[in-house]
């Protein structure tokens, strides 16, 4: 995969932590760059990068990004835990890996920062973090990747697994209260009061399937049990079993040419596209899991499938420059101030289709990353 080696190098040689080139959204606002969870997606994957080839300059570009946000006493430029937005927890991720590549004490006291955050958040009556301080009450598949796998990483590695098990039953409470039972999919966000605009109010839940937040939540399954301590065998049994069913699932509406739509469901739909990021991610994750062991090796060829297909619609040259397009930039739920994101289909439809987002860039290299552990196993 040449091509995506030289598009990977493209994208590092125009990013600096100042301006990265693939934070889209930032880049449309005009607003200067913050520690926010794309970047983290982002920064995690040229990580991952760095653990399978070992060339220092993927080391050395995570590194000097992450680098620029930590402070010496281990605060992080532009991030206020007491936003309570659990998006923010994600570039967390990175700080685990570089302060044992590196041994920056900046950099576990970052983490300490960042857990301060997940101590506090509030919380539905359930025990489940709220997905940010201006969506009470509300519980994101989104917001599972965002928390969990930097929370359960801390517990098992810094805190002798004290709140493992809160953190395996957040996972329980959203397999009970999101997950519909007759396509085995889950609906984007849940509201425990069951008060905001968007929601059923006999359920809770809003109205579709959306594609990139069911791989969030993929990710956060599998990413999370890869960090869980042996101790907890049984509930690592447990959450694969979840993913398997989510996976078997998902195949369902798998494309002919591998990805999946925009909604889910609903691909005879006009409107709906076959959409980047949420097919690079069950990309990965069904590779992943596959090298895990949570799934058995007859999924590979799914994920590979989902792979190649991204590559083959959405992967181009365009004036001597390679770009990514068919990315959602960005979809949610609310908040009360704007109607407009209202979960319908017509509302995922109209969000901006982009190129070159992290978004769907950074989930394509872990997908990439996990051909290549393929081709090591078989060579």
């Amino acid at each position: 995969m040449d091509i995506l080696d030289k598009y990977i190098d493209q994208l590092l040689e125009k990013s600096t932590p100042q301006a990265p080139i693939w934070n889209i959204e930032k880049i449309k606002s005009g607003k200067p760059s913050t520690w926010n969870y794309i970047d983290g997606c982002m920064i995690k994957a040229i990580l991952d990068l760095y653990a399978i080839k070992g060339d220092e300059k993927f080391l050395k570009f995570a590194d000097d990004f992450i680098d620029y946000f930590v402070q010496e006493d281990g605060s992080i430029k532009s991030y206020d835990p007491k936003e309570y937005n659990i998006d923010n927890v994600n570039a967390g991720k990175t700080l685990f890996e570089l302060y044992k590549l590196t041994g920056k004490e900046k950099y576990k006291k970052a983490i300490e920062t960042i857990y301060s955050q997940v101590q506090h958040q509030p919380r539905t009556e359930e025990g489940n973090f709220w997905h940010k301080m201006i969506y009470p009450n509300q519980v994101w598949l989104d917001g599972m990747y965002m928390g969990q796998p930097f929370y359960m990483q801390y517990e098992v590695e810094y805190n002798d697994c004290k709140n493992c098990k809160d953190s395996y039953e957040q996972f329980l409470n959203v397999y009970k209260n999101l997950r519909d039972p007759k396509t085995g999919l889950y609906y984007h966000g849940y509201d425990y009061s069951r008060k905001t605009f968007w929601c059923d109010k006999v359920t809770g839940l809003s109205r579709n399937f959306w594609l990139r937040a069911l791989g969030w939540y993929a990710m956060a399954l599998i990413d999370t049990v890869s960090v869980m301590p042996e101790s907890m065998a049984e509930e690592k049994a447990k959450l694969s079993e979840i993913y398997k069913e989510l996976i078997d699932s998902m195949l369902k509406y798998q494309s002919d040419n591998g990805m999946w739509y925009q909604v889910v469901n609903l691909g005879g739909i006009p409107g709906n596209y076959l959409e980047t990021s949420g097919s690079s991610i069950f990309a990965y994750a069904i590779m992943k899991s596959v090298r895990m062991g949570i799934l058995d090796e007859s999924y590979f060829k799914y994920g590979e499938k989902a792979f190649n297909g991204v590559c083959e619609k959405y992967l181009s040259e365009k004036d001597g420059e390679l770009q990514l397009d068919g990315i959602c930039l960005v979809a949610g739920l609310g908040p009360e101030n704007n109607t407009r994101r209202d979960g319908t289909f017509g509302y995922y439809m109209s969000e901006p289709v982009v190129s070159n987002d992290a978004k769907g860039v950074g989930p394509l290299v872990l997908a990439y990353i996990e051909i290549l552990y393929k081709e090591k196993e078989t060579a």
